[in-house]
């Protein structure tokens, strides 16, 4: 599958974390870790568990910092 986001990270997913509707997925990757917020139902249907091997993909028009 080829995508335009340029921003691709491979890593593990170490949790996976389920709410009603949302779910928080945190991955490890080579720099640390990522959490990302997606649905409930995308984790289920990707089969989403500890130890899988992902790749994050980061796709923003927008990124702020602040001190």
């Amino acid at each position: 599958m080829k995508i335009s986001a340029r921003n691709q990270l491979k890593g593990t997913v170490k949790t996976t974390k389920l709410g009603s509707v949302m779910a928080e997925v945190t991955v490890e990757v080579d720099a640390g870790e990522v959490v990302a917020a997606i649905t409930r139902g995308s984790v289920e249907s990707l089969g989403l568990k500890a130890g899988d091997r992902v790749t994050v993909i980061i796709k923003s028009t927008e990124v702020m910092i602040g001190k």
